[in-house]
């Protein structure tokens, strides 16, 4: 193997800081650069790695910070290996958690991972030469031999320096056996698929750092690891979760996305460009026209900028992202339409309505087009919440005549409109 002369190791030291930007930490410090150079001088590509639990059915603006820095090694033609954690998600990260999480039945994990999979080529490159799609049940199925020799590397202690292991130890809550297992499982992905690079975000760092370990016990070189910032929800306070109900989802349609992104608050919105739009020069104000830049540096919304003017650009460009132009165009024509005009859209969806003896039960309409549960419809028409042809449901009016819904515009809250049409 040709020796790594001092130009060779000063390009991979400049390739290294680039794909380190915006991460919150490369570590160990000089190991992606090293890595960068060593895989020249084999002549073959990094293989960096990313697991995701599919806990959930969709992949929300969260997961995309990590999958854009993946998408980013991918361009500089390195191999992407995306583990969808079918094994892992029978158990349940800890990460961040106060308590267990609840087991999630076989069906429900085979749907999200299939979801998972589809979703997540929205951000990657699909070609097979720069992605592999791999799942950790191939290798977590394992003999209980195996299964012991993988516990026998590590120690309870070591497990329960985690932070949230250790606070709640310290707390005397439960720590199930399960969830001490699964930061070893984790690790083992990066042996199975010989990782070069790991990534994840900053709740991560534990796991990520005893891949290095298991890998090294294994008589693999051990992995460098990228962890990268956690977005926060549109609520402003919490990490984007679906599960609190403040994500915004890389499927949502265009018109959804754009408007669950002015929601977002004002202090939020170069975190968020800096982290899922293309950079642009610290001094760029931005773009009118649709096309959002994030600050690669992370400034301040620019000098005579309103907070509402970024904002604009900001849902602009990321709907131009996972949408296009025209569809990001639309979504601010449809917003500009509802929220400072008060009307309803051009173009509103229908949804088919069936009656039982002549009657539509308002919230089953509703928990089927929103994806929200019946309770929390009935909630939404006794807030006043919910209109028919922009007149107010009155509270406890769930069961209206067949003849009043069919045709009429439903428009629930301020921004989700559908065109009841009888089946």
């Amino acid at each position: 193997m040709a020796k790594t002369t001092d130009a060779a190791r000063a390009k991979a030291s400049r390739a290294a800081e680039e794909l380190a930007r915006n991460a919150v930490d490369s570590l160990p410090a000089g190991e992606l650069a090293e890595k960068l150079a060593l895989a020249a001088d084999e002549g073959r590509p990094l293989r960096v790695k990313l697991g995701i639990d599919p806990t959930a059915p969709d992949i929300h603006l969260g997961h995309a910070v990590v999958l854009r820095k993946l998408r980013e090694f991918q361009d500089a033609g390195h191999r992407v290996v995306l583990i969808i954690g079918d094994y892992t998600a029978r158990i349940g990260d800890p990460s961040g958690r106060s308590a267990e999480r609840p087991v999630l039945e076989p069906e429900q994990i085979e749907e999200n991972a299939a979801t998972f999979h589809e979703q997540a080529t929205k951000i990657l490159a699909k070609d097979p030469q720069s992605l592999e799609i791999r799942r950790n049940s191939e290798w977590l199925d394992m003999p209980l031999a195996d299964m012991l020799a993988l516990l026998r590397t590590t120690t309870a202690a070591q497990m329960l320096e985690r932070d949230d292991f250790a606070k709640r130890w310290s707390a005397k809550e439960p720590i199930s056996l399960l969830e001490l297992l699964y930061p070893l499982l984790q690790a083992y992905d990066s042996v199975a698929v010989r990782a070069d690079v790991e990534l994840g975000g900053t709740d991560q760092k534990f796991n990520l750092l005893l891949g290095r370990d298991i890998q090294r016990i294994y008589g693999q070189p051990s992995q460098a690891i990228l962890t990268m910032p956690l977005l926060v929800g549109i609520d402003g306070g919490r990490k984007m979760s679906k599960s609190l109900g403040n994500h915004i989802g890389i499927t949502d349609v265009a018109a959804e996305m754009y408007g669950r992104t002015m929601r977002i608050p004002d202090e939020a919105i170069a975190e968020y460009a800096r982290l899922l739009l293309p950079a642009q020069p610290a001094n760029a104000a931005p773009d009118a026209g649709g096309g959002a830049r994030g600050n690669g540096a992370g400034a301040e919304v620019p000098a005579g900028v309103s907070a509402r003017d970024a904002k604009r650009a900001l849902a602009r460009g990321v709907v131009s992202w996972l949408h296009s132009p025209e569809d990001a165009q639309a979504a601010e024509r449809q917003f500009d339409r509802v929220h400072k005009e008060h009307e309803a859209p051009e173009e509103v969806p229908d949804a088919a309505i069936e009656a039982d003896n002549g009657v539509v039960h308002l919230p089953a309409v509703i928990a089927s087009e929103f994806g929200v549960s019946r309770s929390n419809a009935r909630s939404l028409i006794d807030e006043g919440g919910v209109s028919l042809n922009e007149s107010t449901v009155g509270r406890g009016d769930y069961d209206v005549p067949l003849e009043r819904a069919d045709g009429a515009l439903l428009r629930v809250g301020k921004r989700r409109f559908r065109r009841l049409r009888a089946g």
